[in-house]
């Protein structure tokens, strides 16, 4: 057999996986266009790993207590989300330039400064993630019997009361750090 066939299938196989993470990131761009369960998942797994990162660093950084017992809150969420959405076969895609910017100004910062920022990053996460669930709810059927469609919105349900609540309590975090 040719070199070059099996070093390009070889690369392939490699790549493949990149690829998919790309085409699964972009499915995040806009939340009120999902309308399958991997859409939704897809959308969810980006902000749930960068609310992964962000809150890992919160719970030892954050000054308020608020922010910090948030942080807590928000880490176990994060790290129960991350690892349903992994069982589910969700590919993690790579984080984009806002998502690293993000990152990088949360690592950067301190005290009063650092709290507002993981703050906003999460109160940022949790609209985009509300936004998902509200879309995919009212774009996919109530009435689909495909079971991943089912369980899809099942957890978009559910999932959908957290990100509102959290929405409603990083706002008042947030004025309460601003104030």
């Amino acid at each position: 057999m040719d070199r070059r066939v099996i070093l390009t299938g070889v690369a392939m196989t490699i790549a493949s996986p990149l690829i998919l993470r790309t085409a699964a990131f972009a499915a995040m761009i806009d939340p009120k266009a999902a309308k399958t369960e991997a859409d939704f998942r897809n959308g969810v797994i980006g902000p749930a790993e960068l609310s992964l990162a962000t809150s890992k660093i919160a719970v030892e950084k954050a000054t308020n207590e608020h922010a910090k017992i948030f942080a807590g809150y928000e880490l176990a969420e994060a790290m129960a989300v991350t690892e349903v959405l992994r069982d589910l076969g969700t590919e993690v895609p790579a984080m984009d330039e806002k998502a690293q910017a993000t990152l990088s100004k949360i690592e950067a910062a301190s005290g009063a400064e650092f709290d507002v920022a993981y703050i906003q990053a999460q109160l940022e996460n949790h609209e985009y993630l509300r936004d998902l669930a509200e879309g995919f709810l009212a774009n996919s059927s109530a009435s689909n019997t495909d079971m991943a469609e089912m369980h899809g919105r099942h957890l978009a349900t559910l999932s959908h009361a957290v990100f509102k609540e959290h929405v409603d309590i990083t706002s008042r975090i947030l004025a309460e750090l601003r104030a």
